[in-house]
């Protein structure tokens, strides 16, 4: 299996996702895919010749090595590492549909326009298509898990195992080649599959609970927004308001205490002509008739 190409197709997926889906990355090809092929594809490469049976009964090896192992460790992971990356692509794939659907609308509307803001931005559909690739990854590593432990009945490799079945002609003890390195990495393995399945749901819970915010604060606003009728012209609020400012700066103008200028200002001088009308007019009229 070529490797380097499965790694360069999943590094497109890479800047789609969140700070989440960038460690289940790095998990998936530091201590998964490194281990598979640095180390796992030796420890497993000859099992089947190292399974020592004490009898030399043709065809007795070989059915209880089958009786024991129907799938391989080394066989099932890979199947695992397959699967549990192909959902990702459904990423991939709807940002490109995303793209090609921009560039159609360019094409037919001018450059100047846009369908999309960003194309990589989980919004919308694929938002939804992201979530659900996340529960796909989590019910394949579940999955994968219970078949491993239903398959051994435990994550366990015994150093002995009992085989009667024919064409054996007793009952007859068999050896695992290599049993404490196979338990190690088994457990390893079970132990970054683990690990993955805890990234998943804590990405789910990130993605969900960023979605729900985001829906309060736009309810939020439209609240506010919606709080005044709609109806009416804004330019009778900025009336209304400047009003109500106009008002309340004279009422604080009139509780606050004469400040030094109003009170040494001299009052206004009356001209003399009017102050001699007013005297005129206040006299009595003393002519003799």
């Amino acid at each position: 299996m070529d490797w380097k190409t499965f790694q360069a197709l999943l590094s497109g997926v890479n800047k789609y996702s969140t700070a989440f889906g960038r460690v289940w990355l790095s998990v998936v090809f530091v201590f998964r895919v490194m281990v598979y092929v640095v180390a796992a594809e030796r420890v497993w490469g000859d099992e089947q010749k190292d399974f020592d049976c004490n009898t030399k009964q043709p065809g007795c090896a070989n059915v209880c090595y089958d009786h024991f192992f129907p799938i391989s460790h080394i066989r099932l992971w890979a199947l695992q590492l397959i699967f549990v990356t192909c959902p990702s692509f459904m990423v991939v794939m709807h940002v490109a549909y995303r793209d090609d659907r921009e560039r159609k609308y360019k094409a037919k509307h001018g450059n100047t326009t846009q369908l999309y803001q960003n194309t990589g931005k989980k919004h919308g559909g694929l938002w939804w298509t992201y979530l659900i690739s996340l529960f796909v990854k989590t019910g394949i590593e579940v999955s994968f898990l219970y078949i491993l432990h239903h398959i051994y009945d435990s994550f366990d490799l015994p150093r002995l195992v009992k085989c009667d079945v024919s064409p054996c002609p007793n009952l007859v003890d068999c050896y695992i080649g290599h049993p404490t390195e196979k338990k190690v990495f088994t457990y390893f393995m079970v132990g970054a599959s683990g690990l993955c399945i805890v990234l998943n749901i804590c990405e789910v819970i990130y993605l969900i609970s960023k979605r729900v915010v985001r829906i309060a604060r736009k309810a939020r606003t439209h609240r506010r927004t919606t709080a005044l009728p709609l109806d009416v012209p804004l330019d009778v609020y900025k009336d209304h308001f400047d009003k109500a400012d106009k008002i309340m700066s004279r009422r604080y103008l009139k509780d606050q205490p004469p400040s030094f200028k109003t009170a040494t200002k001299s009052p206004p001088r009356i001209s003399g002509l009017k102050m001699e009308d007013r005297f005129r007019a206040s006299a009595p009229n003393l002519s003799i008739s």
